[in-house]
């Protein structure tokens, strides 16, 4: 952190974009609740400690409690996702935008996990 400072008052030959780039590592993720412990428990290929807490931390930035528990039942049952992607009642329609989206804040954020 203090060479990024540094390299942004031009001491430095290096630019703060290739300090942060090249010196300062990627965050981990990692939390524990009802989404990682579904994650585990699913048996999935590539389910790990790290990644499912990295879900899990995903989910605790964009989901709310009541839509990580209806996250948990759509890890038993994966059809019930798709019921809710070609339901007409409004709430399995915004309930499959949200998961959507979080879904793919979660690959993007746990692929490396």
């Amino acid at each position: 952190m203090a060479l990024v400072v540094l390299a942004g008052c031009g001491g430095s030959r290096y630019s703060s974009e290739a300090a942060v780039g090249r010196f300062a590592p990627a965050p981990v993720l990692f939390a524990t609740g009802p989404i990682q412990k579904a994650c585990l428990a699913d048996g999935r290929r590539g389910a790990s400690q790290a990644r499912c807490g990295c879900v899990q931390a995903v989910a605790d930035q964009s989901l709310s409690w009541s839509e990580q528990r209806t996250g948990v039942k759509i890890f038993r049952d994966p059809h019930r996702l798709q019921e809710m992607r070609q339901s007409d009642n409004a709430g399995d329609n915004a309930f499959w935008s949200t998961w959507k989206a979080f879904g793919q804040s979660a690959a993007a954020a746990c692929s490396r996990t």
